[in-house]
């Protein structure tokens, strides 16, 4: 019997390493100095190894800024891997754009290789919540071994306040706080010399958004920031980056428009989430990724959050 727990526990660490390095990761060139890698449609899955996410980073000629730390710790160590195929800089900051489980797991294997972590302050509210570690329990079951007993989750070196701006080897970089929208802790990266923004889960581009708890009153406020901006390219937190960023911003945020008013004009009418539900046109989302599996979730908060709103 030990020696068939010794010969499993080993087939399942090569197993481990086998698909780790099977993942599709291909960095991007979306500016001059800029570069993001692009998970897949979808929710985290053990079909995806938990890539369904984001991450973007920065060659300057002192360093290498990266936005995002992608969903495992795995993950993290595959997009150090392809950074170091592109230039042996060290890898300096990681700018995490808020603590959500797919865009911050892999921290620890930045800070293995020295990074520095920077977050926004409310990202403590979600990294010491019980919704924390009931995720953690949850991604170690649906994404083994890629999260296991050995994921940690990583506060920030520096918690930042509110808008920031920092130069590095020529470039200058400004981080926005924009929350609490889709999190509490929201910012985005612009980095100004290549015209690029680093818009994290603001922006779902070719999906259904995860709107959570989100406040998405404040949500819509932000995107409307994020088009007078102008910017380039804007890489979202899901699907592919945009050149035409104020056309693609659209989908984002028509879809929180209409969940606000088809589930504000049911609770203006006394119905329950149910009837609210069933008796909403959703043809126009439903042949989107992450449909079938955030929408009638999306949709009961958005009626609790306009609930709520009709009581003040």
């Amino acid at each position: 019997m030990r020696r068939l727990i010794t010969i499993l526990i080993g087939t399942l660490c090569l197993l481990s390493a086998h698909v780790a390095h099977a993942i599709d990761m291909h960095p991007v060139k979306v500016g001059p100095h800029s570069w993001y890698v692009m998970g897949k449609a979808g929710m985290a899955s053990a079909v995806n190894e938990g890539f369904m996410s984001n991450a973007g980073f920065v060659i300057t000629d002192d360093g290498v800024v990266v936005f995002d730390a992608l969903g495992t710790p795995a993950l993290g160590e595959r997009l150090i891997a392809e950074i170091r195929k592109l230039t042996d800089k060290p890898i300096r900051r990681v700018v995490i754009s808020h603590y959500h489980a797919d865009h911050y797991y892999g921290l620890q294997a930045f800070k293995a290789v020295g990074a520095e972590i920077w977050s926004h302050r409310r990202g403590l509210e979600a990294l010491n919540s019980d919704g924390a570690q009931a995720r953690l329990a949850q991604r170690r079951a649906d994404l083994f071994p890629f999260v296991d007993d050995n994921t940690r989750l990583l506060p920030a070196d520096l918690w930042l306040d509110g808008d920031t701006a920092f130069e590095m080897g020529g470039l200058h970089f400004r981080i926005t706080y924009v929350g609490p929208a889709h999190a509490p802790d929201d910012q985005i990266m612009e980095v100004v010399e290549d015209k690029v923004m680093f818009a994290g889960d603001m922006l779902f581009r070719g999906r259904v958004p995860f709107v959570g708890d989100a406040d998405t009153a404040q949500w819509l406020r932000a995107l409307d920031h994020l088009i007078a901006a102008r910017p380039a390219v804007l890489v979202p937190g899901h699907g592919p980056a945009s050149t035409t960023p104020q056309a693609d911003l659209t989908l984002t945020r028509d879809y929180l428009l209409y969940l606000r008013e088809s589930m504000g004009k049911a609770v203006e009418e006394l119905k329950s989430f149910d009837e609210a539900y069933a008796g909403t046109d959703w043809r126009h989302w439903a042949k989107l990724p992450a449909f079938r599996e955030a929408n009638r979730a999306n949709a009961y908060n958005v009626f609790l959050q306009m609930e709520k709103g009709s009581l003040r």
